[in-house]
């Protein structure tokens, strides 16, 4: 397959956009980048903050702890640090200047009961408005599609931004659809990596320090902990597949308990490009693999994640590292220099076992499904080097992976909406 400069600049600035560092869970990120903005324009502490906000941003906002928060949780806490110390201009590192000094004005502003929050009634999955009201001044700050995409924003009634509903659009999810499983594959094989060694050094050195903080110390259900332990002891083995979920799951059981830590995320999600990259780094370590078979795996892994993903949408009922899982796998045959015929069958025999893992928000449950979600690319990849794959017409496997892909995708856009529904009303009972 050849590849004209156009389409490689294309792949180069899709991989720039996709591939953002953010601190925290990006969805209560999201909300605290609205906020923030909400705030810069009133120009002055809000006395009350209302915000309206999809489901999906409900679920995965209100059991995640929000970074330099002093282990606080939730959609206010977010909002209100958001709009008292959030720093507009970091976008997704939104507050990563928060000082100890400044919760303590969110605490007290807090505590006046000045946030509130409804479900948004349209079908949008990343929904974000933020109103604010200081004396006789407010603002509205509405968000949607993608984490930092700022569509509207009101003030006092005169609108000094609105984008309109077409180019408003999931412009990233557009441009992702120049991509598939061939391209990829042959793509990954000849492109120059010094294209992307900036970002990829990122990836390699930031998601890399979030494992060794979740190896270290105790976050959430400590799960590539408690994995690392059962290696030492003897209960599991020492091996790429272990050690790849362990360090995996570390990185996001710190990244849902509260690490202030950055993480290089891909298609709007950390721990989509946690789980996308860990294994495979871990990997090429293991095996003593060369920089270079390190960093087009990881080309790979980061662009196959963002191509299952764009079938799926940026939130949803199914679980966003499953799509890296099915990613990881073809990573995995790729760097033992599988053919494309092998790299489907892998990613097919990967995501016809962990298709019916549903996402119920963002929590330290993640590190579980992350580590079920390496191992099975494991295993995946394994059986489809040893020759076997899921038999098409065996319930959601098609003939080839891009129809799988894309049957994945029906199966998570239409298939799981009452799935999301449902979810979310068990979440919210009281």
């Amino acid at each position: 397959m050849n590849f004209n400069q156009d389409v490689i600049d294309k792949i180069v600035n899709l991989f720039k956009s996709e591939v953002i560092p953010a601190e925290g869970c990006t969805e209560p990120i999201a909300i605290a980048l609205a906020a923030a903005k909400a705030r810069e324009v009133l120009g002055t502490e809000p006395e009350h903050i209302n915000l309206i906000l999809s489901g999906n941003i409900i679920k995965n906002v209100k059991s995640v702890f929000v970074p330099n928060s002093g282990n606080m949780i939730g959609i206010e806490v977010a909002a209100a640090m958001g709009a008292l110390a959030g720093d507009v201009a970091q976008e997704l590192m939104v507050l990563s200047k928060v000082a100890p000094e400044d919760m303590v004005k969110v605490r007290n502003f807090l505590a006046r009961g000045t946030v509130s929050y409804t479900k948004s009634d349209n079908n949008l999955k990343l929904y974000i408005k933020v109103k604010m009201i200081a004396g006789n001044q407010s603002v509205s700050v509405e968000l949607k599609h993608v984490h930092n995409n700022i569509t509207e924003i009101i003030k006092n009634g005169e609108v000094q931004l609105r984008i309109n509903e077409n180019s408003a659009t999931a412009k990233l999810e557009d441009d992702a659809a120049i991509l598939n499983i061939k391209m990829i594959y042959e793509l990954a094989k000849i492109i120059d990596v010094n294209l992307l060694r900036p970002i990829l050094d990122k990836i390699v050195s930031c998601n890399t320090a979030i494992s060794v903080e979740g190896l270290t110390h105790d976050y959430g259900v400590r799960t590539g902990k408690n994995i690392k332990f059962s290696i030492e002891r003897g209960f599991y083995g020492k091996d790429a597949r272990n050690l790849s979920a362990s360090n995996a799951a570390a990185a996001s059981d710190a990244r849902m308990g509260g690490s202030a830590m950055p993480v290089m995320t891909a298609a709007g999600s950390g721990n989509v490009g946690l789980t996308s990259s860990l294994p495979v780094i871990t990997y090429c370590r293991e095996n003593n693999l060369s920089e270079e078979k390190l960093l087009r795996g990881l080309i790979f892994s980061i662009l196959a994640s963002i191509h299952i993903k764009n079938n799926i949408g940026r939130l949803s009922a199914y679980c966003g590292p499953m799509c890296a899982a099915g990613a990881v796998s073809g990573a995995l045959v790729f760097l033992n220099d599988g053919d494309y015929d092998m790299i489907g069958k892998a990613i097919i025999n990967t995501l016809s076992g962990v298709s019916g893992v549903f996402c119920d928000g963002a929590n330290s449950s993640c590190s579980v499904k992350i580590a079920n979600g390496t191992y099975a690319a494991f295993d995946g990849a394994a059986s489809a080097m040893n020759g076997n794959v899921i038999t098409p017409g065996d319930g959601i496997v098609a003939g080839d992976v891009e129809a799988t892909i894309r049957n994945i995708g029906e199966l998570a856009r239409d298939g799981m909406r009452e799935t999301d529904d449902v979810i979310l009303e068990i979440m919210t009972r009281k």
